[in-house]
């Protein structure tokens, strides 16, 4: 990124140029995109192409002012994140289904953000519901949150040579979120991740669909024509009953204009 698209990625989500890439810096910037971009998985269903380079993604978050899945949002933060100076390293995680089984490998794009200060985080702007701040990568205690208290815990598992695997367990309130895999990738190795998530009738993104965003008091949730705002803890849901007005919600809440009312696509 150069220095006038790093600028106008920063417009995008409301944050002057830090002056350091320190922790303090992430933590705005972390915050900031989570307010400003949203959780999406529009393109699924509006049949777009998903392209998994830095110059796409900033150019679908920044100039199309979209958001994305976590592919998209992850790898578009990074390339901000090293044009201001961060050392960034992209990880690949399995999701934790809520039953206890793991999705397939490079589920989930994940960043680990070093700063000038010598802090060593966790960044992730591209899990929907997640923690609204980076967590501190070496930290094995609990760590508060707006978004909850989270651990990162040292995975039981051993590899197929018997050796500790290094693998990370990220919970959320005591639940299982992922399972990181802290060796650094690059973003073309999330491709297959990407297509099957896009494609496959077995990917929850293919099932249904989502926008969401997080806002000063709470949620603001899309799904299908079902609207749902969450303020200081207490749900509000909306049925929206027309393509005018699902559409106006798209703008009004997201600053998305899509040309028709998305749905989701059989697969498979």
């Amino acid at each position: 990124m150069n220095t006038e698209q790093t600028d106008a990625y920063l417009r995008r989500i409301g944050v002057a140029r830090p002056a350091a890439p320190t922790g303090q810096a992430l933590r705005e910037l972390h915050l900031a995109h989570l307010r400003a971009i949203p959780f999406e998985n529009l393109s699924v269903h509006l049949g777009e192409e998903i392209e998994l380079t830095a110059e796409a993604l900033v150019a679908k978050v920044v100039d199309a002012r979209r958001g994305g899945f976590c592919y998209e949002l992850n790898g578009a933060f990074a390339a901000l994140l090293t044009a201001l100076g961060f050392d960034v390293t992209l990880m690949q995680a399995r999701v934790d289904d809520g039953t206890g089984q793991l999705g397939i490998p490079y589920d989930h794009l994940a960043l680990r953000v070093g700063t000038r200060d010598g802090g060593d985080w966790l960044a992730d702007v591209g899990f929907g519901a997640h923690s609204h701040l980076p967590l501190a990568f070496g930290e094995r205690g609990e760590q508060a949150d707006p978004g909850g208290t989270f651990r990162l815990v040292e995975a039981s598992q051993e590899d197929a040579a018997g050796d500790p695997a290094g693998d990370l367990e990220v919970l959320k309130d005591g639940k299982r979120q992922y399972l990181l895999d802290p060796r650094p990738r690059a973003l073309a190795d999330f491709r297959a991740g990407a297509w099957y998530h896009r494609t496959s009738p077995d990917s929850h993104f293919t099932r249904s669909l989502v926008c969401s965003i997080l806002t000063d008091d709470g949620r603001i949730t899309l799904s299908g024509r079902t609207l749902t705002a969450t303020v200081d803890g207490e749900r509000h849901v909306t049925e929206l009953t027309t393509e005018a007005e699902v559409l106006a919600a798209y703008e009004r809440h997201f600053g998305i204009r899509p040309e028709r009312e998305p749905s989701v696509r059989k697969t498979g």
